[in-house]
């Protein structure tokens, strides 16, 4: 019995001797829903308040459940009532936080982020929500201070510091694998793990795939052509294992339609999905989601299969004993770099990256639509808002100040970000109006608005990933600064795979010129579009039947390794 169950039936013991015990039901609350069980959660937290009616910590524990129940406004009222009565809490100010974001109040998140920091200055963990939240609504107040302090805890050995969050610091690989590493040790401790279980000896590989992203998610656009073609191979069964509930999507259907089968987990207690995973008899097992928001870990580290993967969703290395490998290619994880991984490296012979062949591109509505002036180059940058850090654009505005009646194309981000970024471009010399958002649309919506695209300027240090599949999928090329990070080299893998090797250039200085010239030369601009469109059709980046095949082969060859001989055991 691992820490945290034994903690639990501690707990679960003391309130049957104690039932007036109101400490140990908020405790109980806390590993309950630390567990993933939250209906046993939310028992104990209203046990907890009905012993001591308006108590903050029990409000704020059923804050926590309303949150993890996806009721996110009564989650923020719950919490906010538990604030006011604890002022100087910061754990609850935290909470607060998180629930504020998904209720989808940003800059009221931003503000409780920033009072749990001032409440608990010298507690890495706030400062890293505090810094994260900050890059999303392009709010670079003290930023240099909040990044020096997490990286500060990151370099002593605090497991404070989210992984996701930290890929969008300046950090080297080994910071960056510190950091998971660091993280993953701790949740090592308290999870209990499956009965080991060898890989099958014959029959077809039952190879499962977790995510909470099986939909319209950037997970589902990349994989749900390549899951169709993987379905015609033979010795492999694919079983999805969705965290997620049915969004009702045409991508959730083609999903259901090439899966062997489609679990749906969405909100059942760790151990419960890891013993379905256990009863599907998964051999390999790929995490689609590693330490970014809405995974499961837990799941992973109890070891419901016998051999486990890293691959797509988090781009870095796990840090984790239960992930056996990660899967990559050549150009993100070169052989020189494989000391900032734990996981063995897989390489396929081609970019890592799948994606959807089959979508349209559907005509643009006018530029006058799109809020696009008549005449001019439009360069475009449709990553998330927390990419746009002040290196980045900095160099972006450089390339505007360079291209006479140029615009710069930007997803629209949370908050007032839109208008913070508006204010650093009159602060640097541009005028504002030459910035364009716009807003989050449905796929097939936004992937037509880049006909109007000419240049697609990435970011540094986390690139664009799906996003820049997209932009090249559409014709639009992309110029990026490949880095020393996983993080940093994916946009560079997707023209290396392409032979648009000329597009990955050395540095911010190169960067800058390269746009310039290319935005001031439209023979030269149109001259690489043309290249794209060429290597669209040759260069195999974007042919799923055949990365279906190499897939497979590197999965048959990793499972031999493992004692699988497929239909020759039969």
């Amino acid at each position: 019995m691992s820490h945290a169950s034994s903690e639990r039936a501690q707990l679960r013991a003391a309130v049957t001797r104690q039932p007036a015990d109101f400490i140990a039901w908020v405790m109980l609350a806390d590993a309950e829903l630390g567990a993933g069980d939250i209906p046993a959660g939310e028992q104990a937290a209203q046990r907890a308040l009905r012993l001591r009616p308006d108590h903050p910590e029990a409000l704020a524990r059923l804050g926590r459940v309303r949150w993890m129940q996806h009721q996110h406004q009564q989650a923020a009222e719950l919490l906010q009532r538990a604030c006011q009565l604890a002022p100087h809490h910061p754990g609850m100010a935290l909470w607060l936080g998180h629930v504020l974001e998904d209720a989808n109040q940003p800059e009221a998140a931003a503000e409780a982020y920033r009072r749990a920091h001032a409440l608990a200055p010298d507690e890495p963990y706030m400062a890293a929500q505090l810094l994260n939240w900050q890059r999303r609504l392009c709010d670079w107040r003290n930023l240099d201070a909040l990044s020096r302090q997490v990286r500060d805890a990151v370099a002593h050995g605090n497991p404070a510091v989210e992984p996701f969050a930290f890929l969008s610091e300046d950090a080297s690989p080994a910071e960056q694998l510190a950091c998971a590493r660091q993280r993953a040790q701790v949740l090592a401790q308290s999870v209990p793990r499956l009965p080991p279980r060898p890989l099958r000896s014959h029959g077809p590989l039952q190879v499962g795939f977790l995510s909470n992203g099986f939909g319209a998610h950037p997970t589902g656009l990349l994989t749900v052509a390549l899951f169709e073609q993987l379905r015609r191979q033979p010795q492999l069964q694919v079983q999805l294992f969705a965290l997620n509930a049915d969004d009702g999507s045409p991508i959730r259907r083609r999903l259901q339609a090439a899966a062997h089968v489609l679990h749906v987990l969405a909100g059942q207690p760790h151990a419960a999905i890891a013993q379905q995973i256990r009863a599907a008899g998964i051999d390999i097992l790929f995490d689609l989601r590693g330490w970014g928001g809405g995974g499961t870990p837990e799941v992973l580290a109890m070891r419901p299969a016998p051999l486990q993967v890293n691959w797509l969703a988090y781009p870095g290395s796990s840090g984790a004993p239960w992930i056996d490998y990660l899967l990559a290619d050549g150009f993100v994880v070169p052989h020189t770099a494989e000391a900032g991984f734990s996981e063995k490296v897989l390489r396929l012979p081609r970019a890592f990256q799948p994606s959807d062949n089959t979508r349209k591109v559907e005509p643009a509505p006018t530029r006058a639509e799109c809020g696009l002036p008549a005449q001019g180059v439009v360069f475009c940058c449709f990553n998330n808002s927390y990419k746009l850090n002040p290196r980045s654009v900095t160099r972006l505005l450089q390339v505007l100040a360079g291209v006479p009646g140029s615009v710069l194309w930007l997803l629209s981000g949370p908050g007032q970000a839109d208008q913070r970024l508006r204010q650093v471009a009159r602060q640097q010399g541009i005028d504002p109006e030459r910035l364009v958002f716009m807003p989050k649309l449905p796929h097939p919506q936004y992937l037509a608005r880049y006909r109007h695209a000419d240049l697609f300027l990435d970011t540094h240090p986390y690139n664009a990933h799906t996003t820049a599949s997209d932009a090249l999928w559409a014709g639009c090329p992309v110029l990026t600064t490949p880095g020393q990070t996983f993080a940093a080299r994916v946009a560079g893998s997707l023209n290396h795979h392409l032979g648009l090797d000329a597009m990955n250039v050395a540095d911010d200085a190169t960067f800058v010129a390269t746009a310039i010239a290319l935005g001031n030369d439209p023979d030269a601009l149109q001259a690489v579009r043309g290249q794209l469109a060429i290597a669209h059709e040759q260069s195999g980046l974007f042919d799923m039947a055949a990365f279906a095949e190499d897939f497979t082969a590197l999965l048959h060859s990793l499972a031999r390794g493992h004692g699988w001989q497929g239909d020759d055991a039969g």
